[in-house]
């Protein structure tokens, strides 16, 4: 029997969740929360084989983050992380906190349950949206921070500074970003951008630059 522990912060969605994995042969839910900072305290007393863990929780709690916390002190739990959002950072966010699966809400059920199976098996399975427009797959890294900064609300002085990087680096940055979506100004794209959930107004974590200044 698979033990499940479900960190969702929408009520329906998550008892949703819950009566469907519930009703699998082989899966029960052991627990629910809706913020993600009190995951790894439950992982420590409910014990469960694998977490449920959505990207955006109460408080703004993120839990990759918490995901990442939970790998660190108790490796043998599994985790799948879940977001309805298509932000292109998530995918590679989840990656690096040791995330074994990666599942987009907008897939069915089934789907969820498939995945959690072949997540116990050892295998990796991130199903995830691939609609988004081309021209935002080809952003770097660096600039991919940079905007998520400009969704928080960060000014240009906030932002080079933040990023440990020259104010004259910068300016290209943003000017590049704007050559590939082929939008005037940054925060024209960053409304677009959150708005179509490409990117989410999130901290994440580790957002300094380890690169020197390359201007």
């Amino acid at each position: 029997m698979i033990q499940i522990l479900i960190v969702e912060d929408q009520t329906v969605l998550r008892d949703s969740l819950s009566h469907v994995l519930d009703f699998q042969d082989d899966m029960k839910v052991i627990g629910v929360t809706n913020d993600a900072s009190k995951s790894l305290q439950l992982c420590h007393e409910l014990k469960p084989d694998l977490v449920l863990m959505d990207v955006v929780t109460e408080n703004n709690a993120n839990g990759i983050t918490f995901a990442a916390q939970i790998r660190s002190e108790l490796p043998d739990i599994k985790i799948v992380i879940m977001t309805a959002f298509p932000d292109m950072t998530f995918v590679d966010e989840a990656r690096k906190a040791g995330a074994h699966s990666y599942f987009y809400k907008k897939f069915e059920n089934e789907h969820l349950a498939y995945m959690i199976r072949n997540t116990m098996k050892g295998m990796s399975v991130y199903l995830c949206p691939s609609d988004s427009p081309p021209s935002f797959n080809q952003l770097t890294e660096r600039e991919i921070k940079v905007i998520r900064l400009v969704s928080l609300g960060k000014s240009r002085n906030e932002i080079h500074k933040e990023l440990g990087i020259s104010e004259t680096t910068l300016k290209p940055i943003i000017t590049s970003i704007l050559n590939k979506t082929g939008f005037d100004t940054i925060m024209e794209f960053v409304i677009y951008a959150v708005g179509k959930g490409l990117i989410v107004p999130i901290k994440m974590e580790n957002i300094k630059e380890e690169d020197t200044d390359i201007s």
